[in-house]
């Protein structure tokens, strides 16, 4: 791996575990700068297809979002539609007419950019937010690191996952290029069969090991599961950005990373993850107890 490329994955990594171990207010402002930062490179994704979208009220509406994730979860669901609907508002009385193209590709950054990485706020932040507050702006630091099992259960859940898709995504990268014969899609013609396939064995593995430890109930099936889950969906995320960049024609969606291009190039693997985790955590758990 190329020194820069090395040096900001240390970096991306070492703030990712700050921000995701002090939560709170921390977790929330960080992952708003991330999102900000990500929907800048999806509009000019955008742009350079000649659409002209909302690209201002979408990132307003869209912070709102992650906001109201932090200080009333249970309201997000309730925004999401109402934001897509000022959007919408915002766009048929531009003196410009709007076309369904500008209409529908802020409707995606909104749901892409803003409603899906809602979720990580509110597994991380949302879940025993009580027990997980004991520093200023909601943030919170373990007083004891002998049992980590004793950490609050959104901590522990989003860590996992964490874990989970960087082991997809190293065993990909790895397999995929040392060992990798087959294509596995014209849309990514460096991704290949055998590196998907082992980056989805590694976050099942990751998985299956947290939940041993952990002890969640029927430990080989959620740890399974939960792997399984996060391995086809940060693949998912994958491809479809670059299937959106193939499309825009450029080669990363920006920059701003030495050696990794832009936000989007990194945090892809984590949108679609989001909700499926949110949903494993505090509905699948709970049945499997």
């Amino acid at each position: 791996m190329p020194l820069p490329r090395l040096l900001s994955a240390i970096v991306g990594i070492a703030l990712a575990l700050g921000m995701l171990l002090f939560g709170g207010w921390y977790f929330t402002l960080s992952f708003c700068i991330i999102v900000y930062l990500g929907q800048l490179e999806y509009f000019q994704l955008v742009r350079a297809k000649g659409i002209a979208p909302a690209g201002k009220t979408t990132l307003v509406v869209s912070q709102v979002l992650l906001i109201t994730a932090t200080i009333a979860p249970e309201l997000v669901d309730a925004i999401f539609p109402v934001a897509g609907t000022f959007i919408c508002f915002y766009l048929l009385f531009q003196p410009k007419l709007a076309t369904i193209a500008d209409i529908s590709t802020s409707i995606l950054g909104l749901f892409y950019g803003g409603y899906l990485p809602s979720y990580w706020i509110r597994l991380r932040v949302g879940l025993s937010p009580a027990v997980a507050s004991n520093l200023p702006l909601n943030g919170y630091w373990p007083d004891s690191w002998s049992d980590i099992s004793a950490l609050p259960l959104g901590l522990i859940a989003t860590f996992l996952a964490f874990i989970c898709i960087w082991a997809a995504d190293i065993g990909a990268y790895i397999v995929g290029k040392f060992f990798g014969r087959t294509r596995l899609s014209d849309i990514s013609p460096k991704k290949t069969v055998e590196g998907a396939v082992f980056g989805v064995v590694g976050s099942i593995a990751v998985a299956t090991a947290g939940a041993w430890y952990l002890h969640w109930p029927i430990w080989q099936l959620s740890g399974v599961t939960l792997g399984l889950l996060i391995g086809i969906a940060s693949l998912l995320g994958d491809l479809t950005e670059s299937m959106m960049k193939r499309d825009a024609g450029v080669k990363d969606s920006g920059q701003l990373i030495p050696g990794h291009g832009g936000i989007l190039d990194r945090a892809d693997s984590y949108v679609f993850t989001a909700p499926l985790v949110y949903y494993f955590v505090t509905l699948l758990l709970p049945l499997l107890n």
